[in-house]
This record gives structure tokens, C-alpha cells and sequence, in this order.
């Protein structure tokens, strides 16, 4: 490895050392941040030391959770991979991370923008790519872009790198056709086959409107999480690839989560997922798919995955004052929707018919994106008529307020205290029961933290 970078190295470890014992942070990216600086190329000298190669995971939505499954699959595998499980996902989060681990294989999310240059560096065995949406126009652009970028990684792999593609994303499936020899050498899609799942209508968050082959609109038979679904081109014939790993039945249960039948060739087990959302059946078939990509079989990769604890804020639940706080993040219409037909589920289920005790929590700092008319092409309009109260918060929490206003819910039902704590602890108060808790991401951070001061959760980095 060589001294000068081995100094490097304990250097960094013990910044992310004192950062933790000074309580001023996770040391989840200052380690990183400053190898970087001192050796620009140590992701790729770190990936060197990791036999069994890495998987980069890699999405807009989900590449938290979908890490966290694959980590659950291979740890099920007795193996231990190096992991950057707190989510720091750009390139000193990953630089911090691989120092960090025993494990001889890598296994890191990345920031979709990022992807490029930690593949180029990493030079991975797998990528799983499970999703683009429209998220941050101020900091990505435009999804073309991206998937143009997405597409020299995939260029640049052939040969060595296998891929996990989601079928159903007419962005991502796109990047495999080039790949499509024989049996798809190195190419693994999945995908929803369960027509019961589809949605009435396309959705106003639709994205992927058009081929990236010829520019026609694409013909959509069913879509079924934004433009995700079964879709066509009817000029060029680039169409949907049939999935090698797909759900076939999916029963959706709330926040409880949801029942789903996998079949991969031959094989089909019965999953059961402690987690809700159609959104989490994709990120749960991407996982299954890669697991078998690493050469573990689809059932023990699906009992890995019916023992999944919710990442950070993505449905935890956190008892406050005595009441359950379920924790959803927000963050681009896509998601958001997701989280709104749990919610409508939730709703419809009560036995109270009291409605739904809500805290929304709007930020627009640079990590949120600080455009927030996304929230206008979200369909907060499923709340109407299921708002018991509903609390606005964060630094843009009266815009968040007139979204709702418009969308239907009463006036008289919605509260705006901008103030995290004093929110949050207004909201538990006058909570009939569950508290539903929606914050953007830097609003979670934050809420995550006071929890963590007030003892009532670990810190999200632990």
C-alpha cells in the first residue's frame, strides 16, 4: 500500500475519530474529504485491496434501502462487505467508508451524479442502476443528461462489469439493449409483472416521455410508480426487456409493508416485506437480482430480506411522548406519491375514520434542491378528505401550506411552525395516535438528530 498512503490513511481515520467523540458529527464524509485532498486517486487504490471486487448501487430513489438489502443478502451469505451504510454517497463518503471496513469485498451506493467518475475509479464487478426521476433540476438537469452519463458507465464496463437494470424504467432498461448478445452476457433485468398494481392514470410526475433511441412517444399498457410500467416504442420497437427476476403477485399492506411472489427462471419464493410501497417491491426485486448476480439463490436472499429494519427515515417508527411517529422521507413527486398511496392505504384502513395526523417538514437547502415547485406536481389531492391535522414545517413549511390548502385539505386542519422541535412536539401533542412524519431530506437530518439528543433514537450515522 505504501507508507506515505497508509499515513494518509490513519490521518483521515483519526479526523473521523475526533469528529465523532467531539459529538459535532457521524464522521461520515470529513475522513474522505480529506484523503481526497491528500491522495486524489485513493478511492481507486482503496478498491485495489478488496478481492472479491465491489457493487456499486446507484438510483434516485431507493439506493439507500437497496443497499441495506443487498448487505442483508450477502451478510445472510456469511459475507461482510465493506459498506457505506450511513448513506454518505458521494465521493468522500465512499473514500471514507472503504478505509472503514474489514470485509473483502466493496459494496457502496453513489449519488447518481457521482456515478461516473467512483465507476471509473472502483472499476466494479456490478452496478445496480434501479431508477432515474426527475429530482434537483437546480443541481442534476435534465434525466437525459444524467442518463447520457449513465450510459458511458455502462459503455465503459463492457467486459467487466455486469449490470442489474430495472426493465421497468425505459431509462435504465435502454442502457442493457447495446449488451443484448445471446443470453444478455452480463445484463440481469427486473421488473413488476402484476397488472393488479397498476395505477388508474399516468400520473402528473411522469418523466420518461420519450425514446432515447428515435424521440417517439413511448405507448404505455401500465404504469405503475411514475413512469415506471410496461411501456413501448411503437416507432423504433424499443421496448420493454422481459425481466429475469419480476413480481408476479403483490399484495400491498400499509405501512406494514406487502406480500410479493418472486419468480427468477425456475425459481419462486413467497416474500414477505417489513417494508410499504410499490417503491420498496422495486427496490426489493433490484436487491434479489443482484444478490443472484453474486451468486446467491433467490430464497435465501429473500429470507435476508423479510428481516430488513427501515432505513433512517425511510418508515422508521419512534415512539415520542408515548405516541408512534412513522418517519417517510419526501423528496421528488415520484416519492412523494409513493408515500401518499401508503398513506391513502393507512387511511382507508382506520377503523376510527378520525383521519390522518400529519407533519410535513419543506426545506430547500442545497442537498434538498432549492427549487421547491416539485411539491406542486406531487398529488398531495389523495389527502383530501383523510386530514385530521396536518403540521407545515421547515424552512419553506408556508409554501407547504398552500400546496395542501389547493390540494383540498381544510384550511382549518393545518397549522405552519416552522421551528423543527417546536413542530414536531405541537404535532405529537395533539396527535389522536400514529403521527405520520414527512419531512425533505435535510429536514430529516434534522429531525433525526433531535431525536438522537433527546434519546429517544441512535444517531442516524451509528
Amino acid at each position: 500500500m505504501g507508507r506515505l498512503f497508509g499515513a494518509k490513511l490513519a490521518l483521515a481515520r483519526a479526523a473521523g475519530a475526533l469528529s465523532r467523540r467531539s459529538g459535532r458529527g457521524g464522521g461520515t464524509t470529513l475522513p474522505g474529504r480529506l484523503l481526497l485532498r491528500m491522495a486524489p486517486d485513493a478511492i481507486s487504490r482503496l478498491g485495489t485491496r478488496l478481492p472479491g471486487g465491489s457493487v456499486i448501487v446507484s438510483a434516485t430513489n431507493g439506493k439507500t434501502t437497496t443497499a441495506r438489502m443487498i448487505a442483508a443478502a450477502l451478510a445472510g451469505a456469511g459475507r461482510r462487505p465493506v459498506h457505506n451504510r450511513a448513506g454518505a454517497n458521494m465521493t468522500w463518503g465512499v473514500a471514507t467508508a472503504l478505509p472503514e471496513g474489514s470485509g473483502d469485498e466493496g459494496l457502496v451506493e453513489v449519488d447518481e451524479a457521482w456515478l461516473p467518475r467512483v465507476a471509473a475509479e472502483l472499476r466494479p464487478r456490478l452496478i445496480v442502476l434501479a431508477n432515474l426521476f426527475r429530482d434537483q433540476l437546480d443541481r442534476y438537469g435534465e434525466l437525459e443528461h444524467l442518463a447520457d452519463e449513465w450510459a458511458q458507465v455502462v459503455a465503459a464496463g463492457a467486459g467487466s462489469t455486469d449490470f442489474t437494470l430495472n426493465a421497468d424504467d425505459p431509462l435504465i432498461a435502454d442502457l442493457g439493449r447495446d449488451r443484448d448478445l445471446g443470453r444478455r452476457a452480463g445484463v440481469t433485468y427486473f421488473g413488476i409483472e402484476d397488472p393488479s398494481q397498476a395505477l388508474p392514470e399516468l400520473q402528473h410526475a411522469f418523466d420518461a416521455k420519450h425514446c432515447r433511441r428515435c424521440g417517439a412517444p413511448y405507448a404505455y399498457e401500465r404504469a405503475f410508480v411514475g413512469h415506471l410500467g410496461h411501456y413501448e416504442c411503437p416507432s423504433c420497437g424499443a421496448d420493454r426487456p422481459v425481466p429475469d427476476v419480476a413480481a408476479t403477485r403483490i399484495e400491498l399492506q400499509g405501512i406494514r409493508g406487502s406480500r410479493v411472489t418472486v419468480t427468477a427462471g425456475e425459481a419462486e419464493v413467497e416474500l414477505r416485506l417489513p417494508l410499504p410501497g410499490l417503491y420498496n417491491v422495486y427496490n426489493a426485486l433490484a436487491a434479489l437480482a443482484a444478490a443472484m448476480r453474486l451468486e446467491i439463490p433467490l430464497a435465501p436472499a429473500a429470507r435476508a430480506l423479510e428481516s430488513m429494519e427501515a432505513v433512517f427515515g425511510r418508515v422508521e417508527t419512534i415512539e415520542v411522548a408515548g405516541k408512534p411517529v412513522s418517519i417517510l422521507l419526501i423528496k421528488n413527486p415520484a416519492g412523494a406519491n409513493e408515500v401518499l398511496r401508503t398513506l391513502l392505504l393507512e387511511a382507508n384502513a382506520s377503523h376510527d375514520g378520525g383521519g390522518l395526523d400529519l407533519w410535513v417538514a419543506l426545506n430547500d437547502r442545497i442537498a434538498d434542491g432549492r427549487d421547491v415547485s416539485w411539491v406542486w406536481d406531487a398529488d398531495f389531492e389523495l389527502l383530501a378528505g383523510h386530514v385530521r391535522r396536518v403540521v407545515c414545517a421547515g424552512t419553506r413549511a408556508p409554501e407547504m401550506a398552500v400546496r395542501l390548502k389547493y390540494a383540498g385539505v381544510s384550511p382549518d386542519a393545518i397549522a405552519v411552525e416552522e421551528a423543527i422541535d417546536r413542530s414536531l412536539d405541537g404535532a405529537v401533542d395533539k396527535a389522536g395516535g400514529r403521527l405520520f412524519a414527512l419531512p425533505t431530506y435535510t429536514a430529516l437530518l434534522e429531525l433525526r438528530t433531535l431525536l438522537a439528543k433527546r434519546g429517544l433514537a441512535r444517531t442516524y450515522w451509528a
